[in-house]
């Protein structure tokens, strides 16, 4: 495993669990259905719910790559940021570098605060577009390791 990972791991940040082939290949199904699910929503004026279902479908993707390394994000502070990092160290797709702007988009969306603005229709669009890479090179990633 790389250094990040094993830092990760020595930090608690991850913890090593048996690969799971059945786990990961559903959840990836999830993360399609989360985008077939936002592409709907996209087009109603709830762009809160529509980022959130397009966010949940990269991050899930990003769960399905560690569950088949067999690997698992602690539940600590930064688990999706945990979640992105690690997956990147098993997907070498630049797609993964978007997760990060979709995670602070999110956050404000989930936990709005004058200061940061919550997602937009053109976040939403943007995000689609980010997710189905994220999903694709994910789930390619995946299916090569069954």
């Amino acid at each position: 495993m790389s250094d990040v990972v094993e830092q990760m791991v020595a930090n608690r940040r991850l913890e090593r669990v048996d690969p799971n082939v059945e786990h990961a290949l559903a959840v990836v199904q999830t993360a399609e259905r989360h985008l077939t699910t936002a592409r709907m929503l996209a087009e109603t004026d709830d762009q809160g719910m529509a980022f959130t279902a397009v966010y949940d479908g990269a991050r899930k993707a990003l769960t399905a790559v560690l569950a088949i390394e067999g690997l698992r994000v602690r539940l600590v502070g930064g688990a999706h940021r945990n979640t992105g990092t690690a997956a990147a160290v098993f997907v070498d797709d630049p797609s993964l570098d978007e997760f990060d702007w979709m995670r602070q988009v999110r956050n404000a969306t989930e936990y709005p605060d004058l200061d940061r603005p919550t997602a937009t229709a053109q976040d939403v669009a943007e995000a689609i577009d980010a997710a189905g890479a994220i999903v694709a090179a994910c789930a390619a990633h995946v299916r090569r390791r069954t």
